[in-house]
């Protein structure tokens, strides 16, 4: 507005330089918008394997908290990368759950617990004592769970993979040890044996379930609960083999 005694011209004049400042300072502001850094926040530079290593421990917790349905945005911008960048590392999502499942799913089994489950020169009571209590710690945990699970619900390979990978051959090293202490021939089918061996495997598992997902059977110390179904399953062990061994004959 032109104030009284002010020239027109001089007016113009002021009002042309404020425009033009204002112009220079808007194209300014918008350069640093525009500038790459600066309007979203990009994750560190990493080496190829940490970055690697980073984007399977996200992809673990991620999937083992929404199921193996959560997207590939989510946890690309967890690790604050591109979905492209992950997809250098990992092309379909379907890698990635392979590489889930051999780290996550299989790796925790350690191989040599069947080796210390054969030890004969121990108790077999002792053994499965042993063993059932470090595969609480060690697999039977929440995380671990909850992933099993969620895959098993979205019938995915990783739970039938872990069970004939793992569980069978686990099944027949207990059954075949407890029935070797006891002097007792295994004139059964496979199939009875793996029945035998779920019987002790399918307690101690759903306890872990029953303490991490349903957030009970939490008062009774652990070693106590496991001697217990230990004790039970060599207990009955002669009955089940007759069992089934009358079903077969």
């Amino acid at each position: 507005m032109l104030r009284k005694g002010e020239n027109h011209d001089a007016f113009i004049a002021g009002s042309d330089g404020l425009l033009k400042a204002k112009s220079t300072n808007l194209r300014g502001n918008q350069a640093v918008a525009k500038k790459p850094g600066t309007s979203k926040k990009k994750g560190k530079r990493l080496p190829y394997m940490e970055r690697r290593a980073q984007i399977l421990e996200k992809a673990t917790e991620l999937f083992s908290e929404y199921g193996l349905t959560a997207q590939t945005r989510a946890l690309a911008a967890d690790c604050g990368i591109s979905q492209r960048l992950l997809y250098r590392f990992f092309p379909t999502k379907e890698d990635l759950l392979r590489e889930v499942y051999d780290t996550a799913i299989l790796g925790p089994f350690q191989a040599v617990w069947f080796a210390e489950l054969s030890d004969r020169s121990r108790p077999m009571h002792d053994r499965l004592c042993d063993f059932y209590n470090e595969y609480l710690d060690a697999v039977l945990v929440r995380r671990w769970l909850r992933l099993f699970l969620y895959s098993s619900l979205a019938e995915a390979d990783m739970a039938p993979s872990y069970i004939s990978s793992i569980i069978t051959k686990l099944m027949e090293t207990i059954v075949a040890e407890a029935a070797h202490e006891r002097g007792r021939p295994l004139n059964v089918k496979p199939e009875a044996i793996h029945e035998i061996g779920w019987i002790i495997h399918g307690a101690i598992s759903h306890y872990g379930i029953r303490r991490h997902i349903y957030h009970a059977s939490q008062v009774i110390p652990q070693e106590q609960v496991v001697e217990m179904h230990v004790s039970l399953f060599l207990s009955g062990f002669d009955a089940m083999i007759a069992q089934y061994a009358k079903i077969e004959a």
